[in-house]
């Protein structure tokens, strides 16, 4: 089921976080709504089948308020738990941030934490509404300190629309992909004629969402600050021996299902194991009702036999994984030797599913191999460490003066020399 490779060849399976095609046609529609607005949003939403016409691009508190109240009381009280224990580890984060006052030479220097005040996230809902990924996202901005939080989603469903209600959100903007994007980065005016309300721009853009989104977030960064590139969803499941060949299955079409882009990878010690792994996999898939998006899941990944743990650990870390699942005997010590993953799930019992479903650490995380320099969704994302410095003492910093007029001298800024020079202490 899953294609036999070597740790030679593995390199080979790498791919980008965005291809050129998909950036020129994400690219299209980015300029497009850069340029005309609301009309180009409201457009490619009719386009899309995302609204009708008369259909409102954005809903406020009312239409999530209207969605809560009718949903299934059971299913409010699971989304509900879920936004807590979303809550609780944000805010665990967010007491683990300091600001910072230090010493320096003639004074003190540090940092403060300022939020930025408006967020736009995106919930996708290509094959189903994710109402989860409405509360990973917005609940985290809130936690931050966010004035304003935002969530776009393809025809905004009735369960997302609920868990924005639970999560605080001010606006749904009704629209998917590279549209929804770029409306989130340029905003829209107003327009009378159409009934349309104005859009005001976000700050910060955060949340997964297909390659045409994935490419979006990537155009208008700079405009706008993004989270990460974080495209179609990825799993490795790095086991040996030990690990019990249907889990390991489960979790591999789990993830298989979410996209046809998606990526089910195992690396093993055990030949055995991926055999088993192998047979499972055509068992389970005969019940699975998503079992035609899973199989092209399963054809994007790979199957890789290695000869130790080291050399699995080398495979892996090539990879960058979204999320990586240790299967193995000591299965905490080798986390402490894992190098490039979004998000470690150690142990069997630790289901990437969990983690997809609010266990606490957020499921947005770097896809594409950019887990090598992202890290997974945060308060982080929304804050930003604001350096100062302040002089107390122009004595204490006669060699820091000294020192910035040589390195003026050195570089050719005869300004920078004069402009530390006014600081030199006279005597």
């Amino acid at each position: 089921m899953l294609r036999r490779v070597n740790a030679s060849e593995v390199r080979a399976t790498r791919f980008r976080a965005v291809d050129d095609q998909t950036l020129e046609q994400a690219g299209a529609m980015v300029r497009r709504v850069e340029r005309e607005g609301v009309r180009a949003v409201r457009e490619l939403a009719e386009r899309f089948g995302e609204r009708r016409a008369g259909d409102p691009l954005v809903l406020g508190r009312k239409a999530m308020l209207l969605a809560y109240a009718a949903m299934d009381a059971e299913d409010r009280a699971c989304l509900e738990r879920t936004a807590e224990r979303i809550e609780r580890f944000a805010r665990a984060q967010l007491v683990s941030i300091r600001a910072l006052d230090t010493s320096i030479e003639g004074g003190r220097a540090g940092h403060t934490l300022s939020c930025v005040r408006s967020a736009g996230c995106y919930v996708p809902a290509g094959r189903s509404p994710l109402p989860s990924t409405a509360l990973m996202t917005a609940v985290t901005a809130r936690v931050a300190g966010c004035e304003r939080v935002v969530v776009a989603s393809p025809g905004a469903h009735p369960m997302v629309l609920a868990a924005c209600s639970i999560a605080g959100v001010d606006e749904v903007l009704a629209v998917g992909g590279a549209h929804a994007i770029a409306a989130m980065a340029f905003g829209f005016e107003a327009h009378g004629s159409s009934g349309e309300e104005a859009f005001e721009p976000c700050d910060m853009i955060v949340g997964p969402g297909n390659r045409w989104v994935t490419a979006a977030k990537q155009m208008v960064s700079g405009v706008v600050g993004i989270d990460m590139l974080a495209g179609p969803s990825e799993l490795l499941v790095l086991a040996d021996e030990t690990a019990d060949a249907a889990v390991v299955a489960a979790d591999l079409l789990a993830q298989a299902e979410h996209d046809t882009d998606a990526r089910a990878m195992l690396v093993t010690t055990s030949a055995a194991l991926a055999d088993a792994v192998d047979e499972q996999l055509r068992e389970q898939l005969e019940s699975l009702p998503t079992r035609a998006t899973a199989r092209a899941g399963l054809g994007n990944g790979f199957s890789c036999v290695v000869a130790s743990i080291e050399e699995a650990l080398l495979v892996s870390d090539l990879v960058g994984p979204e999320h990586l699942e240790l299967m193995m005997q000591d299965a905490e010590a080798v986390a402490t030797r894992v190098r490039n993953a979004g998000g470690v799930f150690i142990g069997a019992r630790a289901a990437e599913v969990l983690g997809d479903y609010g266990a606490g650490p957020n499921h947005t995380l770097p896809t594409g191999g950019t887990a090598r320099f992202r890290a997974g969704l945060s308060v982080m994302h929304f804050l930003r460490l604001r350096t100062w410095m302040r002089m107390d003492d122009s004595g204490e910093a006669a060699g820091l003066v000294a020192d910035s007029e040589r390195l003026a001298r050195m570089e050719g800024l005869p300004g920078h020399e004069r402009s530390a020079a006014k600081r030199r202490v006279t005597r």
